[in-house]
């Protein structure tokens, strides 16, 4: 087992990578009263829930399971979790537990922090999406029809336990979603992770264990590096929304149905890379380089066909970055150098907006 630490003082807490769940022992140390509640939903339910269950045989065990898909993670969603834990008695020594992707973390995260005012939670991530990105670092919350993680709260959890042994069930798109963001932290942060992406791909592709234990386990060290040094993005955080603010822009614009979060990201990536470029930061050749990643990596490289520069600016403009009026950007000095700035030229984001939506 590899086990990393989120340092934040008394919110510290640490993520335990293995190739299956973790022992009723390591379990239960993570849980300060008598009460769980366990929320996963109808996807995984069926293949970890029972599994789940039987490492908690001496607390009182809820479950809640919620439908899945993107178009779920609403705040009447998340109140299917507020009515069991009422319903149950729970009080605000219980724990929740999120067993599932990116959408139940982000919900049952919110629920907790929200529930009597703040309750502990453990993050059983069963994506690589939610293993590299959504299950560390406290962002919780729900999307809205104008726009995408716009309610929430940051509440860090207890631990993060990450079965690598999950990703085998996984759909082809799904794992391809997830490579996305661990794609993404060698762009922002790492260009020699990046270089160790480019030769190990297929074998991350193929779940070979050692390489997809340390793609995790390098994400997970840059993604926890930069939390702890800016838990509420005041400052460098925002780097970890690289391609967030185009990919957002295309999944509010799809309902939050047609594309996966994964999915988005990666065109926003070459987006803000060609935007970079225009802006003298990159080279066209590292443009093509990161297509060439993304194309072997089975991700897409151009937004709907259905999307205009109109759409991605009407989206951008309720983006969580936006400060006074102006839409703030994460781009690329170089790769594995990112950075925000709303020092950009209005004219050249329309060239990128422009070529990315030509049919």
């Amino acid at each position: 087992m590899d086990t990393l630490h989120v340092a934040l003082g008394d919110r510290s807490y640490p993520i335990y990578i293995d190739s299956g769940f973790p022992s009723s022992h390591l379990m239960s140390a993570s849980i300060a009263g008598n009460q769980v509640m366990v929320v996963t939903n109808e996807t995984v339910a069926p293949l970890y829930l029972a599994e789940l269950l039987s490492l908690l045989p001496a607390l009182k065990v809820d479950h809640v399971i919620l439908p899945d898909g993107e178009q779920y993670k609403t705040i009447a969603t998340v109140n299917q979790i507020f009515d069991q834990l009422l319903a149950k008695q729970h009080n605000r020594s219980t724990t929740l537990i999120a067993l599932g992707g990116g959408v139940v973390g982000d919900m049952v995260g919110f629920a907790a922090a929200c529930y009597q005012r703040g309750v502990d939670f453990i993050q059983i991530p069963t994506t690589l999406l939610a293993q590299v990105d959504s299950s560390v670092g406290g962002k919780t919350g729900v999307n809205h029809p104008l726009g995408k993680n716009m309610i929430g709260a940051f509440h860090q959890p207890r631990a993060v336990f990450i079965n690598v042994a999950t990703l085998k069930t996984l759909a082809k798109k799904e794992l391809a979603a997830g490579l996305a963001e661990v794609i993404k932290y060698g762009l922002i942060r790492d260009s020699q992770f990046l270089q160790w992406i480019e030769g190990q791909l297929n074998h991350i592709l193929q779940l070979e264990n050692s390489a997809t234990t340390r793609a995790i386990r390098r994400s997970c060290e840059l993604k926890a590096e930069i939390v702890a040094s800016d838990e509420r993005e005041q400052g460098v955080r925002a780097i970890l929304n690289l391609g967030h603010t185009f990919g957002h822009a295309i999944e509010a614009c799809t309902g939050y149905k047609e594309w996966l979060h994964g999915e988005g990201v990666a065109v926003g990536m070459l987006m803000a890379a060609d935007l970079s470029a225009r802006l003298d930061y990159l080279q066209q050749a590292d443009v093509g380089r990161l297509k060439e990643l993304l194309l072997a990596a089975a991700l897409p490289v151009k937004p709907p066909a259905k999307m205009a520069p109109a759409d991605f600016m009407a989206y951008m403009a309720v983006d969580k970055k936006v400060l006074d009026g102006k839409i703030r950007l994460v781009l690329m000095q170089a790769i594995g150098e990112a950075f925000v700035t709303d020092q950009y030229s209005p004219a050249l984001l329309a060239e990128t907006l422009d070529l990315f939506c030509q049919s």
